[in-house]
């Protein structure tokens, strides 16, 4: 359910609670708060908030993104980025303004242009990070996938060896 804060044009559409996992693509109007675990992407008009225990492993786009807790991945803000002083960052930063609290861990690659300008028009620049966002989300996942499937090669090899051991490689006849 929205609600929406006295003096203030945003509505409160969604939160990752503390104790949450989530896993996913968000595509939202209004504001993100993220205080649970969250690993995917994120595209809004409105707000992204990582709260000081929320821990993010994504891609967001959105006008202006908070970081207070844990985040690694790509952030695309077409106002600002405001890094917490309890914050942990890594990744790539893209935006007009960035504002950094004394205390940040931080290492990013950054694109701050100084220049507050909006959303590009569709075709143009904007389609092309967006595209980069979503290949880098791909990238992540398509790596995961591969780490997992390692690790079921080897578990799977492991108990072949262990079952070859406990036989004794021994030839067992009727």
């Amino acid at each position: 359910m929205a609600q929406k804060r006295p003096g203030d044009d945003t509505f409160i559409n969604s939160i990752v609670g503390t104790g949450t996992f989530f896993r996913g693509h968000l595509e939202l109007s209004g504001l993100l708060r993220i205080d649970g675990d969250y690993s995917g992407s994120v595209l809004t008009d409105g707000r992204v908030i990582v709260g000081q225990k929320g821990r993010a492993d994504c891609a967001i786009e959105a006008s202006t993104v908070v970081v207070g807790g844990v985040f690694r991945g790509e952030i695309l803000a077409y106002e600002k980025v405001v890094l917490l002083s309890s914050s942990i960052v890594v990744g790539s930063i893209t935006a007009p303004r960035l504002i950094v609290e004394e205390g940040v861990l931080l290492s990013c690659k950054l694109n701050v242009s100084g220049v507050a300008g909006g959303r590009e028009p569709e075709g143009s620049v904007g389609d092309k990070r967006k595209q980069l966002l979503l290949e880098s989300i791909r990238q992540r996942e398509t790596s995961r996938a591969v780490a997992r499937q390692s690790e079921t090669r080897k578990a799977r090899s492991d108990s072949a060896q262990v079952a070859v051991e406990k036989s004794g490689n021994r030839t067992w006849s009727a």
